[in-house]
């Protein structure tokens, strides 16, 4: 789960953090008033779960309040990959002497969190990757002590040779760890830390992002969820249970379980096809699951064939039968559909579906060639 910037602020404050002041506007006169109160020279950031902000138009500079109404006119109008900004972030503009990089992810490897440090912040650290990577230091944390002070200190010297700004810099990177974990997160990071011209250490900038495994017992983080920042697709999928993710391509793909669905799309890159999403039913044998899958896919305009891949085990394949039948009769598919089902009660669902006008295939491969085929428009 994405959080904004300012939610993220906030958890970082409350750990401790040294952030500048800032408020949420949703409207312009709104946003002049904030600036009023802080006076002097203010940002103005759109709150959007997109990167690429500022090259967007969706992070500006304004020098008095009416400039920030202006600006923050102008901002909440924008649309930014494709989602609407609905608030801005308004927070005094600070001076910077130099700015570093620090985040922490999860590595699935070594199943532990890592940091990640740079002395050259203020871009994305990809760019920085590619382009110096012995400016980047890397540190997994043992979860058993946490981040230990002279660990903190270490990558503090990388960051600052003065003295008095690496034990800041450490002491920030143990209250960031802190709420990373405290708040179930699979990635947090500041981008830019600053020092100012006086040598204070400053985030000006904040991400984090929440794993959704950890929601649950975690309610006042689930709380932070903006259903409006997120694509309708998801959210949809996510009320109805199904395990959903949009991609790029335009073939729509219905599975049962995680492993056949990454197969799925293996295939459909294999031949010649691009995936629209990834979409996993799971095992149960619910026909309103399938309703609700059809229903997403078919509402994705650049989906020009559905394929459905059903291995029952735990799955029946009679009940997603039914589900087709009772999907495409609620809302006709403008679009060829291809379907593959083996398993639990084939036979039964085979039935079902030649009696309302549908075939079936039992072998994937040719299933998914001839998905791609109807997509691209070659033949198969």
């Amino acid at each position: 789960m994405n959080i904004h910037e300012y939610q993220a602020k906030d958890i970082f404050r409350n750990a401790g953090i040294p952030i500048p002041a800032g408020d949420v506007a949703t409207t312009a006169a709104d946003a002049e008033a904030i600036a009023r109160k802080f006076g002097g020279t203010v940002v103005v950031k759109a709150q959007v779960h997109a990167g690429g902000r500022g090259k967007a138009g969706g992070v500006k500079l304004a020098k008095n309040p009416t400039e920030a109404r202006e600006i923050a006119e102008g901002i909440l109008e924008l649309t930014i990959k494709g989602f609407r900004v609905e608030k801005v972030l308004i927070t005094p503009a600070a001076d910077i002497a130099t700015e570093a990089y620090v985040g922490i992810i999860v590595d699935r490897a070594s199943k532990r969190a890592v940091f990640m440090v740079s002395p050259a912040g203020g871009i994305d650290i990809e760019e920085v990757a590619a382009a110096t990577p012995d400016k980047i230091m890397r540190l997994p944390v043992d979860p058993r002590y946490g981040l230990l002070s002279y660990k903190a200190m270490q990558m503090g010297f990388f960051l600052y040779p003065d003295l008095k700004q690496a034990r800041a810099a450490a002491k920030i990177m143990q209250q960031l760890y802190q709420a990373f974990i405290t708040s179930g997160a699979s990635l947090a990071e500041i981008n830019p830390l600053v020092t100012t011209p006086g040598g204070d250490v400053q985030a000006l900038d904040a991400k984090m992002v929440v794993d959704d495994n950890e929601l649950d017992r975690r309610p006042d983080v689930a709380a932070l969820r903006d259903e409006s920042s997120e694509a309708p697709s998801e959210v949809d999928a996510r009320n109805a249970n199904l395990t959903f993710i949009k991609l790029d391509g335009n073939v729509g793909c219905v599975v049962n379980g995680a492993g056949l669905a990454m197969a799925t799309m293996d295939l459909v890159k294999y031949y010649g096809g691009e995936p629209a999403n990834f979409l996993d039913i799971g095992g149960s044998s619910n026909p309103e699951k399938v309703v609700s899958a059809l229903r997403i896919i078919t509402s994705d305009p650049s989906v020009k064939a559905i394929l459905f891949n059903i291995f029952g085990g735990i799955t029946r394949t009679d009940d997603v039968a039914n589900g087709i039948v009772t999907a495409t009769r609620q809302n006709p598919l403008t679009v060829p559909i291809v379907i593959r089902l083996t398993g639990t009660n084939e036979e039964i669902a085979l039935k079902i579906l030649q009696e309302n006008g549908f075939s079936a295939m039992t072998d994937m491969d040719e299933a998914v060639k001839k998905a791609v085929a109807l997509a691209t428009g070659k033949a198969a």
